[in-house]
């Protein structure tokens, strides 16, 4: 196990994750393109804000707990997947609602 003795290769491999672009980089540059400097900066304190809640669940044991518990680690999955499925019945919605009468009409007759 890894124990202090190696904190500096801890601290190699998490720069590296960090420096590497991933799902998140590129949500902020689409969000960025679309809609601007500031929605792109939203959206990166947004990121960063869920990043340091999941760094305070796990300093505060919510790891330990669900490595522990089967159920919770059930229940916080099943909430997660509600969640998600939400937000994209929501942004569905969404969509739907701002698409004009036109829009419609054009695409049946395609």
């Amino acid at each position: 196990m890894l124990g202090i003795t190696h904190f500096g290769f801890f601290v190699l491999a998490v720069f590296l994750l960090n420096i590497t672009p991933g799902p998140d980089t590129a949500y902020i540059v689409g969000r960025s393109v679309a809609q601007g400097r500031g929605a792109g900066l939203m959206s990166a304190l947004g990121i960063s804000a869920g990043g340091c809640v999941h760094t305070l669940a796990c300093t505060f044991g919510l790891t330990a707990l669900l490595a522990a518990s089967a159920a919770a680690f059930t229940v916080i999955k099943l909430v997660g997947a509600a969640y998600l499925i939400y937000l994209g019945v929501r942004m569905i919605l969404a969509k739907q609602a701002a698409a004009p009468a036109g829009a419609e009409a054009a695409r049946a007759t395609a």
